[in-house]
């Protein structure tokens, strides 16, 4: 299996939007309310990928993962709120590509470009999500102790901060 990363485009984003619905609703299947996890819509998260890409993408980069033409995954990163410091805000693979590489793949893609934005990089991750805080630490992120709670869908969900030097 080959995984190709490229740039974003406007057009991805609905492609994105179903993508992260659908990824969420599987990564947090036992971290969430049946309500939480069917909140919004595939469309309404395309839109809002959209106005957000709109909005920050000459700070940002949105890139996708596609195999075999087929969208698989994406990440998106660019400054956190916290002076001199990077943020990964996402890291995304659809159900069907998870433990395939694509998440790996878009990890090795990203560090570089966090490191020409900071030295110091964070993320925040549910607190529950396992999988996902196995997958980061090893590829060298460390919870840092910091934590922050907020809303998801319908529930509030306390996340954990990860950090590491880029």
């Amino acid at each position: 299996m080959s995984v190709l990363l490229r740039p974003a485009a406007e057009a991805d984003c609905a492609g994105i939007g179903e993508l992260h619905h659908r990824s969420r609703a599987s990564a947090y299947a036992h971290l969430l309310s049946p309500a939480a996890l069917t909140f919004g819509s595939p469309a309404a998260m395309g839109e809002w990928w959209a106005e957000r890409w709109k909005w920050e993408r000459d700070t940002h980069r949105l890139t996708v993962a596609t195999v075999d033409d087929e969208l698989a995954g994406f990440s998106y990163l660019g400054p956190s709120t916290d002076d001199g410091v990077a943020e990964l805000s996402a890291i995304h693979a659809a159900p069907e590509f998870v433990g395939t590489g694509v998440g790996k793949a878009l990890m090795r893609d990203a560090l570089p470009a966090l490191a020409r934005i900071a030295d110091r990089a964070v993320l925040w991750v549910l607190e529950g999500n396992d999988r996902a805080r196995l997958f980061y630490e090893r590829g060298g992120w460390t919870a840092d102790g910091a934590t922050r709670t907020e809303p998801l869908g319908v529930d509030t969900v306390r996340m954990l901060r990860y950090s590491r030097t880029v």
